[in-house]
């Protein structure tokens, strides 16, 4: 029994020497820093310290019984509920209504207790005890919704603030169980003493936490963003490097959110790109954002203003009262400002602006690194279109030369013999040559032209019910020959709503590269065929084949395969690259298989838009 007492004593005298420590330490800390929230917390562990201080003076015998004091205490206790709710205000934000209602609960209770200080019935005893349990239950409510809301340090502290609310009634409650229950005095102390503790150091631990815990508690969240920093740089663009630098921060203070404004010196603005519409802050400006990058320093804004139109357009002062910001600087560039925001002040603390550094820092070393890639990037762009362009001039010189350089000669050849002979008959295969001369430039300068509508994605025209089956047909009689037979395999109509000229420049050029790219003969075929997928083209051949190192450059504008000798098969390497176009307008793709000496078959997919059976019928038997 001896060992028990001795062991309630300790619990007893541990809660009130931890009340009254963290009472000394709070006030210190309202003195150097008065701020709302520091008064605040210091009145909170004040008003505990008082009770406590009674308490142990009368028991002791160092103090009478007085009236005066016993009402002092009862105000302590009942003052509880409303100065934590003041505090969870400063936190979170309490309806101004559910203020008023504490506050006249607990002026009616204090009045009670003064007017009646002593020899109070038990019901109206339990009437007081109600109603500061009720407010409590609000608070660990109003808390277990805020605590879902927050992130990081901020849901630590205020799930530590909920749990002691949770004890604080306990202890009310506990301590006031004999009254009701059948339970000795001494055990409803140890139980009240226990919940006490709990209660002081869970209020502790989410109003005032020591440094250390803090730092630990934003460990997780810092840890994650700087292993993910080096990653940040290679992010699809400036914009997702910001919005990825701004969910760190404020994951790793526990805020509400971060906003990086970049630096445009040219306009002389901070421009926040990711704020809901992006705006400017001018460097003139009062915001804090501003102020830190004026001053390339770090500053705390516990309360700012904000100009009414913006604040009108964003409602900024109901997000981002409080603001911690620090320039973002590489060396001597600068790049930007990071802040980081919140409703209200409390949720940061005094050491918060060194982390703030830290993250601006960091940030400035990966926006740096951005725009060291992006400059990387626009140089190999650039060194590319130069390649393309020498390509092109290469290409295009050489296959125009051939063409005109016939038609000169040709028309040399006849003005020559004209001067002669005028009287002779013209030479009609020299104007034959001519002619066909001419036409292969027309088509170099139509593939020029159709590469720049495919590159700006303006290929198409007006849509019709085309018969893909006839236009294949059409295209293979013109191409087939004994030593290429164009063979088209197709059963019925397959009829879709296409541009019909671009499908049959999409058929041209498949079995002209098959022709072409065949110089030992040998069978075109064309495969037709729909499905549920949609309408599919195959062409085939059985000609020199692409190496597989081609294959996935095929497509793009002036690549030719590495095999292709470029006197023996001239070409710019446009008529695939026109395809492609012609098949993705569309809403279809196309790839390629072939190896080299194999032959290379074309897939092409189109969307199957049907028509009405009839009008496919009567545009297939036209043929």
């Amino acid at each position: 029994m001896l060992t028990s007492i001795t062991a309630d004593a300790l619990v007893r005298y541990l809660s009130w020497g931890f009340f009254v420590l963290l009472g000394l330490v709070t006030s210190l800390q309202a003195i150097r820093r008065p701020t709302r929230a520091s008064v605040g917390i210091a009145l909170l562990f004040g008003a505990s310290t008082l009770v406590i201080a009674i308490s142990v003076l009368r028991s002791s015998g160092l103090l009478p019984p007085n009236p005066a004091l016993t009402a002092l205490a009862a105000t302590a206790l009942l003052a509880l509920p409303y100065l934590l709710l003041r505090l969870m205000d400063d936190v979170i934000g309490v309806a101004a209504i559910i203020h008023h209602i504490v506050l006249a609960v607990v002026s009616a209770s204090v009045l009670v207790v003064w007017v009646w200080p002593a020899g109070r019935p038990a019901w109206l005893d339990g009437l007081l005890l109600l109603g500061v349990v009720a407010v409590l239950g609000y608070v660990v409510l109003a808390g277990v919704q805020a605590t879902r809301r927050a992130r990081g340090v901020t849901r630590r502290r205020l799930a530590a603030v909920t749990l002691g609310s949770l004890f604080l009634a306990l202890t009310l409650v506990t301590g006031n169980l004999h009254r009701w229950l059948p339970i000795s005095p001494d055990d409803a102390r140890s139980l009240a003493s226990l919940c006490g503790l709990a209660t002081g150091v869970c209020y502790y631990l989410g109003f005032a936490p020591p440094r250390w815990l803090r730092r630990a508690w934003q460990e997780p969240e810092l840890r994650a963003f700087l292993e993910r920093a080096a990653q940040l740089p290679r992010l699809q663009d400036t914009a997702n490097v910001v919005r990825a630098l701004e969910r760190g921060a404020a994951a790793s203070l526990g805020a509400s959110g971060a906003y990086i404004g970049l630096w445009d010196a040219e306009l002389q603005v901070l421009r926040f790109p990711t704020h809901g519409a992006p705006f400017d802050v001018p460097l003139t400006s009062d915001l804090p954002a501003a102020r830190a990058f004026r001053a390339q320093q770090p500053l705390f804004s516990p309360h700012t203003r904000y100009d009414p139109a913006l604040d009108a357009l964003f409602r900024l002062s109901q997000i981002a009262n409080a603001v911690l910001a620090s320039p973002i600087t590489a060396g001597a560039r600068r790049l930007g400002v990071l802040t980081v925001t919140a409703p209200r002040a409390p949720i940061f603390a005094g050491d918060d602006l060194a982390l703030v550094q830290l993250l601006a820092d960091q940030a400035a070393v990966i926006l740096e690194s951005r725009r060291l890639l992006d400059e990387a990037a626009r140089v190999r762009a650039r060194e590319e279109a130069a390649r393309l362009k020498e390509d092109f001039l290469s290409a295009a010189a050489h296959n125009l030369k051939t063409p005109l350089t016939t038609i000169i000669a040709q028309a040399q050849l006849i003005d020559r013999r004209l001067e002669r002979t005028p009287e002779r008959p013209v030479d009609r295969p020299s104007i034959q040559r001519i002619v066909r001369e001419s036409e292969r430039l027309r088509d170099m300068v139509r593939d020029l032209l159709d590469a720049t509508r495919a590159e700006q994605g303006r290929l198409l025209g007006h849509r019709e019910p085309v018969d893909v089956a006839l236009v294949a047909r059409e295209v293979a009689q013109r191409h087939t020959t004994p030593r290429h037979p164009c063979l088209v395999e197709v059963n019925g109509p397959v009829v879709g709503l296409y541009d019909r000229l671009r499908i049959a420049q999409l058929l041209e050029n498949l079995v002209e590269n098959a022709v072409k790219y065949s110089p030992e003969g040998g069978p075109i075929t064309l495969a037709i065929w729909r499905d549920a997928g949609g309408v599919h083209i195959t062409v085939s051949d059985r000609g020199i084949g692409i190496p597989s190192a081609d294959l996935p450059h095929l497509f793009e504008r002036f690549h030719r395969g590495t095999n292709v000798d470029d006197r023996r098969f001239p070409g710019m390497g446009l008529g695939l690259y026109i395809c492609r176009g012609i098949v993705e307008e569309h809403g279809g793709y196309i790839v390629a298989e072939s190896r080299p000496d194999g032959g290379t078959t074309f897939h092409v997919t189109l969307p199957g838009t049907l028509v009405a059976e009839e009008r496919a019928g009567v545009a297939y038997s036209g043929r």
